[in-house]
């Protein structure tokens, strides 16, 4: 079990920083859950079901949600990377950007 849990909380370490940028806004109590979530449900899964399923929960997941990712950004015309234009992207997850709007008046 300590090895998923390890290679969860890595994984989790290394998206933070390389895609954090996307998340500027998301409340840390979020975040948080986010991460409990995740480390629970891995140790969940290692401790009744097994280790060949933890791989499924770690690799086969997130690869199907970056999938959704693509074609939902995709769809509403925000790059996949870049998560451009900002105000398209903003207005999808929610969030008001003050300074943005303040400097397009």
């Amino acid at each position: 079990m300590y090895f998923e849990l390890f290679l969860v909380t890595a994984i989790f370490s290394v998206g933070g920083i390389f895609f954090g940028h996307f998340e500027q806004k998301t409340p840390a109590w979020r975040r948080l859950l986010k991460l409990a979530i995740i480390t629970g449900g891995t140790a969940l899964l290692s401790a009744t079901v097994g280790r060949p399923w933890v791989f499924i929960w770690i690799v086969g997941f997130p690869a199907a949600g970056v999938s959704v990712h693509v074609w939902w950004t995709r769809k509403h015309g925000i790059g996949v990377m870049s998560a451009e234009p900002k105000d398209k992207y903003y207005a999808l997850r929610g969030w008001t950007d003050t300074a943005a709007n303040q400097s397009q008046t």
